[in-house]
């Protein structure tokens, strides 16, 4: 307890699955959690849940997509809390599983809208905030397949691999700032997300056995095994962590 005590944390699609996990954790830590997401009910829910065990939390609804939206939340979190010590860049899509010459246009912008330049937009009207005040941390979710490919959702993996990229090239540039970047690369997790995966392709609890056998622990994670890890990487027991890709798989990357 206490390790994010005094800190501000705003998590985007903190309304389900890594990111409800991440807001609860970083709340149970001592943080100030704002929780953005599109899906409101879940997401005042979780600000609910947050409350009611003492800690300090608000909701915002957040297209991340669209910059606009963005900083006008970002100044409001600020107005409420003050400042912002925390960004964790969690909102994401699947989008479509078609191979690469079946995607369109409009799928593949729709994806990197959300993926990358959500991501995008969120850092950069965080880090006005941050370079203020002379320190900060921004955690950005990639995937696995940040790391590594797959015959399938080309678009999904390219906007991981981009994440990646972003994080690595931001660490560099804020370092002196005392702004640390970092990614998190999340093996599968049992979420809205893989759950809504694995029923689409028919047998649910087929594809889910085979998900499993995918790591070599033998399972999938839960979403708790990824917000512990946003837990490290905002607190000051990280201090040292920057530019780096915190890979949470079960070694499914160790193969």
């Amino acid at each position: 307890m206490g390790r994010l005590t005094g800190k501000t944390a705003l998590v985007t699609g903190g309304a389900l699955g890594i990111g409800r996990a991440a807001c609860l954790r970083l709340a149970q830590e001592g943080a100030r959690v704002a929780v953005t997401d599109l899906h409101d009910t879940e997401g005042h829910a979780v600000v609910e849940t947050i409350t009611k065990a003492g800690g300090s939390a608000g909701y915002w609804h957040l297209d991340v997509s669209h910059e606009a939206d963005v900083r006008a939340v970002f100044e409001d979190v600020l107005q409420a809390f003050g400042h912002l010590d925390v960004l964790v860049n969690n909102a994401g899509i699947t989008g479509p599983n078609k191979p690469t010459h079946e995607v369109t246009e409009a799928e593949w912008d729709h994806l990197m809208a959300v993926n990358v330049k959500g991501v995008f937009f969120c850092t950069k009207h965080a880090l006005p905030y941050m370079m203020a005040a002379g320190h900060g941390s921004i955690i950005n979710l990639s995937s696995i397949y940040g790391l590594v490919g797959a015959p399938d959702v080309p678009p999904y993996h390219a906007s991981k691999g981009a994440v990646r990229e972003m994080s690595k090239t931001d660490a560099m540039i804020y370092a002196k700032q005392g702004i640390r970047v970092n990614s998190v690369h999340p093996g599968f997790i049992s979420t809205p997300m893989v759950e809504n995966f694995a029923k689409s392709q028919g047998d649910a609890a087929k594809v889910r056995a085979g998900l499993d056998a995918l790591h070599p622990l033998g399972h999938i994670g839960e979403a708790d095994d990824i917000a512990w890890g946003i837990v490290y990487l905002a607190s000051d027991e990280s201090k040292f962590v920057t530019g780096a890709e915190l890979v949470i798989d079960g070694g499914y990357t160790a193969r």
